[in-house]
């Protein structure tokens, strides 16, 4: 049976599909926990209301409230409530497919020793469903995957949070999220697990990555600037020995440094921690374009995205006036 965890903060508009869209799975043995991180609209009461008009699951539903404590702390106090030995996390403005939760459950039957698993996943952009282009082999429909080869192939997540479900007991051998992150705490946990454990993988979108929202009220890797204590990016040393012997690792995090600091480089910000960061990167196994970016003055970088955003403008409006 499944926990499933939504944290809720200020997600009136969207709560309520969120719930539906669990209650609607064809596999109905699960427990739904909704916690409230201290909304200031009407989130909770619409969740309650929402909860009451519908068939409980075989596990039940569940709503709670508590002060404001940030989405990694809400999600871990969803786990110290789950009764069941597999969590799954929605957030209140994603969605799942009606089928979620059974082929998943298929999933952990053939994969038993996998300790997390995940399907693909559909990004909402524009009220478009976009598949995840997930790294895998072409025709890969379900089994293993090395995660940090899979991730750095595309560096579109093959572990999502909206579509992964994770053993409780390694959940909590592994502390859960750490609180103080409030970007790329998940990533932070697939890792740490990932290291230890098999991850499984089904191949098919299930679930819906709502990116029409705004983007104050979710974390977004490229588009934000975060205080270091609080970016993933810059919590990481904890891998160190690792990385310097898991060549698939250490290309992934470059990666995930290269892309994740520009927009600090563009803003001058937290300038001598983010050259510590890029030291770090091996610039030989790199797009040339990256040396650029964090060699060049910045002078000439940022005449380069003004550049780049001036030819993104033109295609953008060509294509929307049907120039091409």
């Amino acid at each position: 049976m499944f926990s499933i965890i939504i944290p809720l903060y200020n997600k009136a508009s969207y709560v309520e599909k969120a719930i539906r869209s669990v209650a609607a799975q064809t596999y109905k043995e699960f427990e739904l926990i909704v916690i409230d991180d201290g909304s200031t609209d009407d989130s909770f009461a619409i969740a309650q209301r929402v909860i009451s008009s519908i068939t409980p699951p075989l596990g039940g539903w569940g709503a709670t409230t508590q002060e404001n404590q940030g989405v990694s702390t809400t999600r871990n106090n969803g786990v110290k409530l789950a009764k069941y030995d597999y969590i799954a996390f929605l957030d209140a403005d994603d969605w799942w497919e009606p089928t979620f939760l059974e082929e998943m459950k298929g999933l952990i039957e053939e994969f038993p020793e996998a300790g997390i698993y995940g399907s693909s996943y559909y990004k909402v952009k524009n009220g478009k469903h976009i598949p995840a282009n997930i790294g895998v082999e072409a025709g890969f429909e379900r089994g293993y995957i090395n995660y940090s080869h899979v991730y750095a192939k595309t560096m579109w997540m093959p572990l999502w949070t909206g579509a992964t479900i994770v053993k409780k007991e390694i959940f909590v051998s592994e502390k859960g999220f750490k609180p103080m992150l409030k970007l790329g705490e998940d990533f932070d946990l697939w890792i740490r697990i990932a290291l230890k454990y098999p991850v499984a993988l089904l191949n098919k979108p299930l679930s819906n990555y709502n990116q029409d929202v705004d983007l104050d009220s979710r974390g977004v890797v490229f588009e934000k600037i975060y205080a270091p204590s609080t970016h993933f990016i810059f919590n990481l040393d904890y891998l160190e020995s690792e990385e310097l012997k898991n060549k698939e690792l250490k290309k992934l995090l470059d990666l995930l440094r290269l892309y994740t600091l520009i927009r600090y480089r563009l803003s001058e910000t937290e300038t001598e921690i983010v050259n510590k960061q890029i030291k770090k990167v091996d610039f030989s196994l790199q797009k040339k374009s990256f040396w650029f970016i964090y060699h060049a003055p910045i002078w000439a970088v940022k005449m380069y995205y003004n550049f780049e955003k001036l030819l993104s403008n033109i295609k953008k409006t060509t294509l929307k006036n049907g120039i091409f």
